[in-house]
């Protein structure tokens, strides 16, 4: 199996240093790239194959908030892991509407950091106990989303594969009328499952259905 390609994201050198001699003891972990704010960081993604994020939240620039939507709308493959020293519940709530799959905080240790990597390259998501558990745990199932939908989390590019599957298009199909790849189009269908809570695709047609999506359109 192929090393874990990973982007390190912080505005401080010295936080990224110490990562990276937390990660680098790490078998099958590469560091292929590093990124002092958002912007970097999606300039990043383009220049290099990543498969993870190790992301700050505050940062000049383009925040970890903003880095997150832009890179998830992008390149919905990757995972993101925030990684700061808020516990605020307010920032938990906007990296997980973004598209972050786990949060921890900077006082977390060897150990933990590799379980939330590990969760994570394995479709899981991973929230450290002080994260508020039960907040990002909510908001993975939907079960706060307001009687709209709470939309706000779901992405232009989201909608448009929503819209296709709602059609009964294939993978394949939307991938060619998307002009995007079959593997991206994956990725879309699995973010938004994630988002929605639904566990398959009749799920994500229903969901569609309650929330009046695309009444317009029929």
């Amino acid at each position: 199996m192929a090393n874990i390609k990973m982007l390190l994201v912080d505005d401080h050198e010295i936080v990224r240093d110490g990562l990276k001699t937390l990660i680098e003891s790490q078998h099958g972990v590469d560091i292929v790239a590093e990124a002092e704010n958002g912007l970097a960081a999606l300039e990043a993604c383009k220049n290099h194959e990543i498969d993870l994020i190790i992301m700050d939240i505050n940062m000049p620039e383009k925040d970890g908030i903003q880095a997150t939507r832009s890179i998830k709308e992008q390149f919905p493959d990757i995972k993101i892991l925030a990684l700061t020293m808020s516990d605020n519940d307010v920032h938990i709530r906007k990296m997980i509407e973004a598209g972050a799959s786990g949060y921890i905080l900077k006082n977390a240790g060897r150990e933990e950091l590799k379980k939330s990597i590990e969760a994570l390259m394995n479709d899981q998501h991973y929230f450290s106990d002080t994260a508020t558990q039960s907040v990002m745990m909510e908001l993975v199932r939907n079960k706060g989303k307001t009687k709209s939908g709470a939309l706000v989390q779901i992405t232009e590019r989201e909608l448009e594969v929503l819209e296709f599957i709602v059609k009964e298009h294939t993978n394949q199909e939307i991938a060619e009328k998307l002009f995007i790849s079959v593997r991206t189009v994956d990725a879309h269908r699995r973010n938004l499952l994630q988002k929605t809570g639904a566990r398959n695709t009749a799920g994500l047609v229903r969901y569609a259905l309650e929330n009046k999506l695309f009444e317009k359109d029929q």
